[in-house]
């Protein structure tokens, strides 16, 4: 009984020390997304018009995808045949990932 109630204790910590140290998701966005996105996902950016980024803010945009194709997106970076659109996002957790998405969706007007 009493080793379960360690093992418990020392998950219950290491998630603490997890969630502590997670980056904000506002963080994120502006170390990773900011460059082609914009700071408010216009995508109106120098970058951004290049890569012919969506306006991330408009409903039909927002619409067209779903969070876990916004979810892989982020994980896998996106591929238009041998060329690279977005890079995955390196060094982001599955919950980081899944903050990033919930703030694009929060652009949405």
């Amino acid at each position: 009984m009493k080793t379960s109630t360690l093992v418990l204790a020392a998950l219950a910590f290491t998630a603490a020390v997890v969630t502590v140290f997670a980056a904000d998701p506002a963080e994120n966005w502006e170390k990773l997304c900011v460059k082609c996105h914009g700071a408010d996902g216009k995508g109106d950016t120098k970058m951004g018009k290049k890569m012919e980024i969506r306006d991330l803010t408009d409903a039909k945009v927002q619409a067209a995808f779903t969070d876990d194709h916004a979810f892989k997106a982020v994980k896998e970076g996106i591929k238009d045949g041998d060329k690279t659109k977005m890079k995955p996002a390196d060094g982001l957790s599955d919950d980081d990932i899944k903050a990033l998405v919930a703030k694009v969706r929060g652009f949405k007007k």
